[in-house]
C-alpha cells in the first residue's frame, strides 16, 4: 500500500533528526484517540490547532510589559510568541530536534496568560480559590476551554511543554527545555527594545561589562545567546557557564531598571483591583457569563469558571466589561 505523505514525513524525520529528538510517530499520543492526518505529523497538527485557536487570537491585545499600549510599537503577547517560536525553531533547527514540536509548544506556551500581563496574573493569584499561574492555565486552556469546553486535544508532549515552560520541573523533552529558553532570550531582550522606546533607559544603561560579553544590541544579543546555546547543547539545553551569568545579571538589572519600575508600572494597581472586582462580581453574579463558562461553573465550581472567563479576556474586552459593569453611562434625552 502506497504510503501516506505523513508516514513519508515521519520517515524523513528519523533520516534526518538527531536520536535526541522527539519523533512525531513516537508521540505519547492524545487524551482521546483520533485517526490520523493523512498530511500531517501530529506535532504539525498541534500547530495548526493552536494557531485557528481563539485564544491564540486574543493574544494579539494582550499586554507583554507595557500595558494597554496605544503606540504601534510595542509588543503585545502576540508578538511576544511569534518571537519566541522563531527562536525556539533556529536552536532546534540547528541541534537537528524536532521543529514542528518546538513550534507548537511556543506558540502556545502563553495562552493561558491573563489580560494586563503579570499584573493580572498576580490579582488573579490572590483571589481564586485555588491561585492562578498562566503555565497552568494554559493547560486548561486547551484541554478544558477552548473550542466551547471540548479542548483541542493535543498530543502529552506539547501539553508537558506549556506547563514547564516558565519554572519548576523541565520539560521531558528537549524541544519544550527549548521553547523554555527562548521565552527568556525573546522577552529580555524584546522588553529591552521596547523599554528604550518608551524613555524608560537607553542601550547606554546597561552595564558595559554585560553589552560587552552579551552584545551591544538586541540582535547582538540574540545571536550571541543562541549561539552559545546550540554550541554547548547536547543531551540538555545549556548556556555556557560565563554567558549564563551573563544573561542572569542582565535579567537582574531589567528587574530593578524596568520590571519593578514606578513609572512602567503605575497603572497596574488599577489593573489588579479592576480584575479583583470583576472575579469578585462573577462569582456571584454567574449568570452573567457566557454560556461555556456558565457550563463550567456547573461543572468546575463557580470560582473557577469565573477565573476561567476573566483570564481568557483581552485587555481591552476587561476594560470594556468593566465599564459597562461599573461605571455610569451618561443620561441620554
Amino acid at each position: 500500500m502506497e504510503k501516506s505523505i505523513r508516514e513519508l514525513a515521519c520517515e524523513r524525520e528519523h533520516l534526518i533528526l538527531s536520536p535526541l529528538a522527539s519523533f512525531a510517530d513516537e508521540t505519547r499520543g492524545r487524551a482521546v484517540e483520533e485517526e490520523e492526518c493523512v498530511v500531517r505529523t501530529p506535532y504539525q497538527r498541534d500547530r495548526d490547532r493552536i494557531i485557528h485557536s481563539s485564544s491564540f487570537r486574543r493574544l494579539k491585545h494582550k499586554t507583554q510589559v507595557f500595558l494597554s499600549p496605544e503606540g504601534d510599537y510595542y509588543r503585545t503577547r502576540l508578538t511576544h510568541t511569534l518571537e519566541v517560536a522563531q527562536i525556539a525553531r533556529t536552536i532546534a533547527n540547528a541541534l537537528r530536534l524536532n521543529e514542528d514540536l518546538t513550534e507548537a509548544i511556543a506558540l502556545a506556551h502563553d495562552l493561558g496568560h491573563t489580560p494586563f500581563g503579570h499584573a493580572g496574573e498576580r490579582a488573579l493569584n490572590e483571589v481564586c480559590e485555588n491561585g492562578f499561574a498562566h503555565y497552568k492555565q494554559g493547560l486548561r486552556v486547551v484541554d478544558r476551554i477552548e473550542k466551547n469546553g471540548k479542548g483541542l486535544n493535543l498530543t502529552w508532549e506539547v501539553r508537558n511543554g506549556i506547563v514547564t515552560h516558565t519554572c519548576g520541573e523541565q520539560a521531558a523533552t528537549l524541544e519544550g527545555r527549548i521553547v523554555r529558553l527562548a521565552d527568556r532570550i525573546a522577552y529580555i531582550n524584546h522588553d529591552i527594545d521596547d523599554a528604550i522606546n518608551a524613555g524608560i533607559m537607553c542601550e547606554y544603561d546597561i552595564p558595559r561589562a554585560l553589552r560587552d560579553t552579551l552584545g551591544h544590541s538586541k540582535s547582538e544579543r540574540i545571536n550571541t545567546l543562541v549561539l552559545d546555546a546550540v554550541e554547548n547543547s547536547s543531551d540538555n539545553i545549556v548556556m555556557s557557564e560565563g554567558i549564563a551569568e551573563a544573561f542572569e545579571e542582565l535579567h537582574s538589572f531589567m528587574f530593578k531598571k524596568v520590571y519593578t519600575n514606578p513609572e512602567c508600572k503605575s497603572e497596574e494597581s488599577k489593573a489588579v483591583s479592576m480584575l479583583q472586582l470583576l472575579y469578585s462580581y462573577f462569582t456571584e453574579n454567574s449568570s452573567s457569563m457566557p454560556e461555556n463558562y456558565r457550563n463550567i461553573a456547573l461543572e468546575d465550581g463557580v470560582q473557577t469558571a469565573a477565573c476561567d472567563y476573566i483570564a481568557g479576556m483581552t485587555d481591552t474586552y476587561a476594560i470594556k466589561v468593566y465599564t459597562k459593569l461599573f461605571i455610569p453611562e451618561a443620561w441620554v434625552e
